[in-house]
């Protein structure tokens, strides 16, 4: 299967980066004490970290803010992931416990500020894309039964023509979910080249860790950027 973001997306930012981890073999589970414990200390550190400056303006916030601009997104209708989790918690909020597999990985995204989607292979049966969006792609919103029909011209991540995230790290689809029954996963990590760099990098290097230590799986690792647009793997 290929991965592909397409050159529009690099001349939009330049300097973002993909990193892509398939994980294998994994066996999800509920959540343990351990995974929640683990989860709230996350909350809690992103909580002093931020405290005080307005979200929208921390460099780790508005490094994704700035990227949806320049991809003529808004950001304040189509709130990217992390910011939408991090706004939750800085209410005082905690975020809803799902699974082993999805605590884990909002654990790690809160923990380096880092955008990080999963997607079950189980659900994805076409070549991934990052582009945008031509007459007659679909999407089945979260919980929905039924496909909506999107648009022109709208940055997304797709499988073929169906879509698994809108606005490009907004919103994902009902496919593709995470699930105690998943087992193979790709996961997407999105960040930038420069001083966030480092946040990418160990936000992979934690999921490839979880991975294993906490699921028993393996993972195969891939770095996407304007230098290296394409990249094939197995399933």
């Amino acid at each position: 299967m290929k991965y592909t973001v397409y050159p529009w997306v690099f001349e939009a930012n330049p300097s973002v980066c993909f990193g892509i981890v398939v994980g294998r073999g994994l066996k999800n589970c509920q959540s343990s004490g351990e995974d929640d414990a683990l989860l709230s200390m996350a909350e809690e550190s992103l909580r002093t970290r931020l405290d005080g400056t307005p979200i929208k303006e921390h460099p780790d916030i508005a490094v994704y803010r700035d990227a949806l601009v320049n991809a003529g997104i808004n950001p304040n209708k189509y709130t990217n992931s992390v910011e939408g989790m991090a706004k939750r918690v800085l209410k005082g909020q905690s975020l809803p416990r799902i699974n082993a597999l999805v605590d884990r990985c909002n654990t790690i995204a809160l923990t380096h500020v880092v955008s990080l989607g999963g997607h079950d292979l189980a659900d994805i049966d076409a070549d991934l894309e990052v582009r945008r969006t031509v007459e007659g792609d679909r999407f089945l919103p979260f919980g929905a039964d039924d496909f909506e029909m999107v648009e022109s011209g709208e940055l997304v991540f797709t499988s073929g023509r169906t879509i698994q995230t809108r606005q490009w790290l907004w919103r994902q689809s009902e496919l593709g979910k995470m699930t105690d029954a998943s087992t193979n996963i790709f996961f997407q990590l999105v960040g930038f080249e420069g001083e966030h760099y480092p946040k990418l990098e160990n936000a992979m290097k934690d999921l490839e860790e979880t991975i294993q230590s906490r699921f028993g799986g393996a993972s195969q690792t891939f770095l996407v950027n304007r230098e290296n647009r394409t990249i094939e793997f197995e399933i």
